[in-house]
């Protein structure tokens, strides 16, 4: 066990043989503190909070009470393999959230960026990779192998298919149901989980600048008037003369895609 001398543990937490706890990190009262746990500098275990398996946590997170965070995967395939949870720097981890070990058929590692909030009973399944940025709000859950993109905005109550990618920027609105890959910068709404449109307001808050906007919209607004099927569709996005980065970052999402099928524009 290594406990850096300006940490605070309070006398109730039990904190296993082999954790390291960095510098200024704060352990409240009845938290459990695994073996093959490292604390960064200034992490913040709240009380009733569990932090186990072979898991690392980034500096200045935040753990609320009753979150559980690296414990076994869902899933019934996994045999106790020596496997990971890497979570980033200035996480918000929310009162009862579930982030899970990885698992060996996924690669071994669950992987989380920057500055994410991860609301009340929110849950990030095993072998996901998340990126920087992203929110996921009440009860909103990822099932195993996700990659969800910078900037992404996934509503409460709503649910990521397994192997399911999330582009850059994407929102996903409350109740939603995605069994599809969602280009960056999408709206997605309904229960039926409809591409509506892009995340204009994502697009501004970032400080794009309008005619990156606008090149946006009019590359979607092609995929939504063509004929063609959407694979094709979006090919043609990259013909022709100077495009701008945002519609670059959809080509790019749809050519390296994972073999899923994509939500498409409704006309």
């Amino acid at each position: 066990m290594a406990i850096a001398e300006s940490a605070s543990v309070h006398s109730t937490a039990i904190i296993e043989p082999g954790a390291r706890i960095g510098d200024h990190c704060q352990i409240g009262p009845y938290c459990m503190v695994g073996a093959n746990v490292t604390l960064r500098p200034g992490v913040h275990v709240k009380s009733h909070a569990v932090v186990t398996g072979q898991t690392e946590i980034g500096e200045d997170t935040v753990i609320f009470p009753f979150a559980c965070v690296g414990e076994i995967p869902q899933d019934l395939k996994y045999r106790g393999e020596n496997t990971e949870l890497r979570i980033g720097k200035r996480n918000r981890i929310r009162e009862g959230a579930t982030l899970n070990l990885g698992t060996e058929g996924g690669g071994g590692l669950t992987q989380v960026g920057d500055d994410c909030l991860f609301m009340t009973g929110a849950h990030v399944g095993h072998d996901c990779k998340v990126g920087d940025r992203v929110v996921l709000a009440n009860q909103a859950a990822l099932g195993g192998h996700c990659v969800i993109g910078d900037d992404v905005i996934i509503g409460g109550l709503a649910g990521v298919h397994q192997y399911v990618r999330i582009g850059t920027g994407a929102i996903i609105g409350a109740v939603c149901i995605v069994r599809r890959d969602v280009i960056p910068y999408g709206l997605v709404q309904g229960k039926g989980a409809t591409l509506d449109g892009l995340n204009l307001i994502g697009l501004r808050r970032r400080d794009e600048d309008k005619q990156s906007i606008a090149d946006l919209q009019k590359a979607y607004r092609q995929l939504v008037d063509s004929p063609d099927p959407f694979l094709q569709s979006v090919a043609s996005l990259g013909q022709g003369g100077p495009r701008s980065a945002l519609v670059d970052d959809v080509i790019q999402f749809v050519n390296t895609g994972s073999g899923r099928s994509y939500l498409t524009p409704e006309s």
